[in-house]
């Protein structure tokens, strides 16, 4: 997993970050079903190429690199992961 989305992106869920994916990784989009159910955006860990792209488009920075993370939101690192579980 290269990057997670964390707390600044509940109840946000702005798809700024959806649009300059280059290969689809954020889910939900707003035309896949569970959208308007998700609390937020999810970026999966194993389609996630490392590029940053979606860093500088998210307006609530609510993206990390996994080993940046700040302390206080490393608890989204397993709800990233777990969201594609399902």
């Amino acid at each position: 997993m290269a990057y997670i989305i964390c707390e600044p992106c509940v109840g946000t869920k702005d798809t700024a970050c959806v649009d300059v994916c280059p290969v689809d990784c954020i889910h939900p989009r707003k035309d896949e079903d569970g959208f308007g159910a998700a609390e937020m955006l999810y970026i999966h860990p194993d389609e996630c190429i490392d590029c940053g792209a979606c860093v500088p488009a998210c307006p609530v920075e609510a993206i990390y690199a996994v080993d940046e993370t700040p302390d206080k939101w490393k608890r989204f690192i397993p709800v990233n992961a777990a969201f594609f579980q399902k």
